[in-house]
């Protein structure tokens, strides 16, 4: 019989480790964040704003190398300095960007930001009970069958997430006149940007859609659109 204290056990560790990783990532990003001013990006947010039918959208650049956006937990979106670098340089454009925020804005409104920061806790809560409960049954690979399922339960939630803020953001940018024309080439480009070697993974074990099905699921968005007409 399967004794409850592991599981009980790894709940709380959950919830601990929630509030921990709550607390760590705001702190965080409070501490190496400033709010974006470029004139130009804030003249697409503000078209995005006004498809919201809100005063204005605020984004913050997140002082770290790596091209990236982000939603925080409490509703923040960033953008990271190296991303921001990639603008200046003119290898994105201001409508690209606003591609990202819109796309971070999704996640926010869909609640992903912050199911996301739980279902990590989860993830690390299940592979716990898991190693606890296999390890009595199968001593030297119980252990790894409780992190494979773990990171697989994690990549399938990650990976509708983002096909769902794809369609929130394509849904936005359309209403604000800027269309999904920009969302497409920007994830046409965002390997080479990220420099990703994400394509040499296989594609159920990636936490982000390939990039080739994002694209498409978007075309499969318009054309529907176009039906409705």
């Amino acid at each position: 019989m399967i004794r409850v204290a592991p599981i009980l056990l790894a709940i709380a560790y959950a919830l601990i480790a929630y509030r921990f990783s709550v607390w760590r990532t705001n702190r965080e990003l409070d501490a190496r964040s400033t709010e974006l001013a470029d004139p130009e990006l804030r003249a697409v947010t503000d078209r995005l704003a006004r498809a919201l039918g809100v005063r204005r959208i605020p984004v913050h650049i997140y002082e770290i190398d790596p091209v990236n956006g982000l939603a925080a937990p409490d509703g923040r979106i960033f953008i990271t300095r190296g991303f921001y670098r990639k603008f200046r340089a003119g290898e994105v454009t201001a409508e690209e960007m606003a591609s990202v925020i819109a796309h971070e804005l999704g996640h926010v409104a869909l609640g992903h930001a912050r199911r996301r920061m739980i279902d990590f806790s989860g993830q690390n809560a299940v592979r716990t009970a898991l190693m606890m409960v296999l390890g009595r049954f199968i001593p030297f690979v119980g252990a790894w069958i409780a992190s494979l399922v773990a990171s697989l339960l994690a990549a399938g939630l990650s990976r509708s997430d983002e096909y769902e803020a794809d369609e929130y953001a394509a849904a936005l940018l359309a209403k604000a006149g800027i269309g999904v024309g920009p969302q497409k080439t920007l994830l046409a480009k965002l390997e080479a940007l990220t420099e990703s070697r994400a394509g040499v993974a296989p594609a159920w074990l990636m936490s982000h859609p390939r990039t080739a099905d994002r694209i498409a699921a978007l075309e499969k968005l318009e054309a529907r659109w176009d039906r409705r007409g």
